[in-house]
């Protein structure tokens, strides 16, 4: 690898907006804001919408679709067999 020509990679702290959780990862992310983490650290934080901790898949939300009604309703609209 050549030096300084590759961003820093370094701990960040990622907070999940929607679920209220964080976790501690390592990142090439920067950010302007930071936050104190469990061990007394300051690390810099990157606020994401969605993660694991709540994206629907993940939770078990998630909806399955009548793919068996969605195969009818093809064959009625199409007149196939």
């Amino acid at each position: 690898m050549k030096n300084g020509i590759h961003p820093a990679y370094r701990p960040v702290v990622f907070r999940d907006k929607a679920a209220g959780r964080s976790f501690l990862t390592r990142s090439t992310l920067t950010s302007a804001s930071t936050v104190v983490w469990e061990d007394g650290t300051v690390r810099p934080v990157v606020d994401v919408e969605t993660s694991s901790a709540s994206h629907p898949v993940w939770t078990g939300r998630a909806r399955v679709l009548d793919q068996a009604g969605r195969i009818e309703q093809y064959r009625r609209r199409y007149g196939r067999d």
